[in-house]
């Protein structure tokens, strides 16, 4: 069996990527989380010269803190037919690499103790029908069968997709990257890129800490920090950070194997014998000038789900939106992407232990379980929980991936794909105009996708 580092990807995970910095490549792109990472995998073996540069590790961030869901289920309808086909890519690229992703099926169950979200299933159920993907609704006896004597809880519906998977996020990406240097892409770590060089309304390269890379096209896929980066060029986006708090057992007996949450706890098999915890009801946003300004574009988002989220006005120092955060700086100045390399906020106590409270009372024969680590990761969130996908209005080279909302581990080889399409000229095989760039700006309704 693979084995698996012992805790998620933080900056004290030793470089593995050292490539040096070409003179110039046909595609830069910024951040190497799932999605820069595989767009570089498709780009090389499309024929592209393609470096990525990341200012920390390869999936410090995000990427390697989810909680490892590969899930059609749930998904917004624009999305879903993109989730299909990432579906497919996270099982060409496990198999490519003999299984060292830990793709495996694992259907995935939304879960209801209150029977309120009966109707929102039936809905989905719908969905998935229309685009061909098979999803049942689940009967609170069929919920019973799946976790046998394990349980006391009492759920009353549920909705599951058999052909769901999940993945081992720690080393999923990095496994990836070297499959893409394989293949001919060049990867940095340890090198933030401090600007875009832009020379008459185009950008001609990428400005890095340790030199200029010339480009003919960039692509902006930096997670939490996409917003700061745009907005020392005047591009805006109205992102929001959000902390979710994500906990690892120490092994345990395996009562399930699939993938499961309900209002209040999401859990998760892993390979190594331990699951994955987190809280569906507990999250915290910090907010900071940037969200401060974009605040009114969430009121919708923040009607639908106040109770569940935590409002703090002093986010940690050095974060992308702190008060105390630069806003604008020179090719020359030292930049906010080197004052912190990695985001690594601290989990609450408190939520760590209410995961384990939930789960013991869930599953008394398990009982509460010992937890092997905890950590917390900064959700990358758009007004309507969907992302931007797309060229900039100001720069027609520059390509945005951002806002996946905390599930774009899952999507992020699907929406890799169509910007590696968009980069080499091609028309995307999916409808891309739910994730345009202007819909905040274009008096467009704000659509409220999934939350989850």
């Amino acid at each position: 069996m693979t084995q698996h580092p012992k805790t998620h990807v933080t900056i004290h995970t030793p470089v593995q990527f050292q490539d040096a910095l070409s003179d110039e490549v046909d595609v830069a792109i910024i951040g190497a989380g799932v999605v820069g990472i595989f767009t570089a995998l498709y780009l090389a073996r499309m024929g592209k010269r393609v470096i990525v540069i990341e200012k920390g590790r390869v999936a410090c961030e995000q990427s390697s803190r989810n909680w490892g869901w590969i899930r059609q289920q749930g998904r917004d309808e624009a999305e879903l037919p993109i989730m299909i086909q990432a579906n497919r890519l996270w099982r060409d690229v496990d198999q490519q690499t003999q299984g060292q992703c830990g793709v495996v099926n694992a259907p995935i169950n939304f879960l209801s103790a209150t029977g309120k979200r009966r109707e929102e299933f039936e809905q989905w159920v719908q969905v998935a029908k229309d685009h061909g993907v098979k999803s049942e609704l689940l009967s609170s006896e069929q919920i019973s069968r799946i976790f046998g004597d394990s349980t006391a809880k009492k759920w009353v519906t549920g909705i599951t997709t058999p052909s769901d998977l999940k993945g081992e996020p720690w080393v999923a990406v990095p496994t990836v990257a070297k499959l893409a240097r394989e293949n001919g892409a060049l990867i940095r770590e340890n090198c933030a890129v401090r600007s875009l060089d832009i020379q008459g309304g185009q950008i001609k390269g990428i400005v890095t800490e340790d030199g200029t890379i010339a480009c003919e096209q960039a692509v902006l896929a930096a997670g939490a920090w996409s917003s700061l980066f745009a907005r020392n060029h005047n591009i805006f986006i109205p992102q929001m950070a959000v902390r979710g708090d994500v906990a690892q057992t120490m092994p345990l007996p395996e009562f399930t194997s699939q993938t499961s949450l309900d209002e209040e706890l999401a859990i998760r098999r892993r390979q190594d014998g331990g699951y994955t915890l987190s809280l569906c009801d507990k999250h915290t946003a910090y907010i900071g000038p940037d969200a401060f300004r974009h605040f009114k574009k969430y009121i919708p988002a923040l009607i639908k789900g106040w109770r569940h989220l935590n409002l703090k006005i002093n986010a940690p120092k050095d974060f992308p939106d702190a008060w105390q955060t630069k806003r604008s700086w020179s090719q020359n100045d030292v930049s906010p992407f080197e004052a912190c390399r990695v985001l690594e906020p601290k989990p609450d106590p408190k939520n760590i232990k209410r995961m384990a409270e939930r789960f013991a009372a869930r599953f008394p024969e398990i009982g509460k379980p010992e937890i092997a680590h905890s950590w917390a990761g900064m959700i990358d969130t758009m007004p309507d929980f969907v992302p931007i996908i797309d060229r900039t209005p100001q720069h027609s080279n520059l390509i945005v991936a951002t806002g996946l909302s905390g599930h774009g581990f899952g999507i992020g080889p699907g929406f890799a794909m169509a910007i590696a399409q968009m980069a080499t000229g091609q028309t995307p095989e999916h409808d891309l105009s739910r994730f345009r760039f202007s819909r905040f700006s274009d008096g467009s309704a704000l659509e409220l996708g999934p939350s989850l």
